[in-house]
């Protein structure tokens, strides 16, 4: 019997496998090669603009009209030679710190401010910039999506027919995520190529792109990030810097490298103003408290919790992760029906609620239960126990959410609390007018070292790395009379459009 099901499991799989491959085969338009794809271009294309507005939304816009035209007018340009030039592509820059760079499927195509500023010159965006459209001309998202659903679906075949394969479930979804993650850095690797390709193509010299993950490689070990490739699904930095030079080398063949442009001076022109790190304008926290200079509001964070501020909210965790408080504003326009949309949303059971005052702002206390659904096959999951204030400032209505396991609620109950109600005003005109760094471009009037021109530029010492990182430029590097660094600074942009 034992035989049987598995001669059956086995007939099973193979009969799924040939009817995915018979029916379900598309061309590559990178390589022309014949490949499993579940999922049609009219997916993708709708994918990417379900997924815009959040993106946006998660991140915000970085509002420079100047940078925005750029690269509009490069990402048409590559968008018009790459394997698939009749998409409509749209390039974004988000307002966020990270350095960063990503494709959904459909033509969109987005870079944040903070990789934005540590490119040096314009053929480490093109680079990039092919890099990513590399992605979506590979068809990368709706392949990964493709494999996952093919092997997921085998997977689950085999679980239910085969006892054998039940046994060794756990293994072998282990493996199925090392595939996953190899699929993850072939696809890597072949935008890196398309990036050289495509860069090329449009004349930038690619071996800049090159150069750029020895920026990547970094920062990564600035931020004490050492993560084996087998278990990344990025190739090494350092192994790509050397793949990609090499990858320049076999597109410049028989080309006038002369020609093939890098446009320093001009893109740091670009980027000169540009916000460097976070803005204080959207929050920031110092000395456990967290202050909002346009919304003028504050409220204390819990020692040694982490908090993410993002345009829709700020979430603050408990170290261990045993308990979170999340921040938002509420659309409803009074307190009762922001605390009756939240219970739906949430799909809490109110036990207790009541009118109150917070410093001076009318407010709802609500303690509120949510029972979690159990996934299948697993135990039930544990109860969830909520406080809620509901709080009208300024005419708008902020809710502020404290969770933690019904059996530890008592136990984060106090530190909810001191959070919520003491949720006040912000007046301190050092808060309210604190500015952000941006990127200040200077030009040096003699020959001296990094190291110099960032000391004789008064910029602070402990600066010194990620001002090196910025530039790729070692602190004790000679630099010729003329050449222009990005150092930063607190002083407004000037001639900028679009600019605070």
């Amino acid at each position: 019997m034992k035989l049987q099901l598995i001669k059956r499991a086995s007939q099973s799989l193979l009969l799924i496998a040939l009817l995915a491959l018979i029916i379900s085969c598309a061309r590559n338009p990178v390589t022309g090669k014949k490949e499993i794809m579940l999922v049609s271009e009219s997916q993708e294309l709708q994918m990417g603009l379900q997924s815009d507005p959040g993106i946006i939304a998660n991140f915000g816009l970085y509002q420079d009209e100047k940078m925005q035209d750029f690269i509009n007018e490069k990402g048409k340009e590559m968008g018009a030679i790459s394997h698939r030039p009749n998409l409509e592509y749209k390039f974004r820059v988000l307002d966020s710190p990270v350095v960063n760079a990503f494709a959904v499927p459909g033509g969109f195509v987005y870079f944040t401010r903070g990789i934005m500023a540590h490119f040096s010159n314009e053929a480490e965006f093109a680079g990039v910039l092919g890099h990513e459209i590399g992605h979506i001309t590979a068809r990368h998202s709706a392949s990964q999506m493709s494999k996952q659903q093919l092997y997921g679906g085998l997977f689950a075949v085999g679980m239910i027919v085969s006892e054998e394969f039940r046994q060794f479930g756990q293994a072998a979804q282990q493996g199925l995520g090392a595939l996953f993650l190899k699929f993850g850095r072939d696809d890597e690797s072949q935008s890196d190529e398309l990036g050289v390709d495509y860069a090329t193509q449009i004349g930038y010299n690619a071996h800049e792109m090159a150069n750029f993950f020895a920026v990547l490689k970094n920062l990564q070990a600035q931020a004490g990030v050492n993560i084996p490739e087998w278990q990344s699904t990025h190739p090494d930095p350092a192994n790509r810097y050397e793949n990609v030079h090499a990858l320049a080398d076999k597109y410049q063949q028989g080309l006038d490298k002369s020609k093939l442009k890098v446009n320093r001076d001009s893109w740091l022109a670009l980027i000169d103003g540009i916000v460097y790190g976070e803005d204080p304008r959207q929050g920031f926290v110092e000395n456990n408290n967290f202050y909002h200079p346009e919304l003028k509001f504050q409220f204390p964070v819990p020692a040694n919790w982490r908090l993410s501020n993002t345009p829709q909210a700020v979430q603050m965790a408990e170290k261990e992760g045993n308990a979170i408080m999340l921040m938002t504003l509420s659309q409803a326009k009074t307190l009762q029906e922001s605390a009756q949309a939240a219970a739906e949303q949430y799909q809490m059971t109110v036990q207790e609620s009541a009118n109150v005052n917070v410093n001076g702002n009318n407010a709802i206390a609500m303690i509120s239960d949510i029972q979690q659904q159990a996934q299948q096959g697993q135990q039930a999951a544990p109860s969830l126990r909520v406080l809620s204030y509901f709080i009208q400032y300024n005419g708008l209505i902020y809710q502020l959410h404290g969770v933690a396991e019904a059996a530890k609620f008592n136990t984060y109950y106090p530190v909810f609390s001191n959070t919520m109600t003491n949720f006040r005003d912000l007046f301190d005109p050092n808060k309210i007018n604190r500015k952000p760094q941006r990127i200040k471009i200077a030009t040096l009037p003699r020959a001296m070292t990094f190291a110099q021109a960032l000391q004789a530029n008064n910029q602070a010492q402990d600066k010194v790395e990620a001002l090196a990182i910025l530039n790729n430029i070692a602190p004790t590097a000679q630099l010729p009379a003329g050449t222009k660094i990005k150092l930063l600074t607190t002083d407004a942009p000037t001639n900028r459009t679009g600019r605070d």
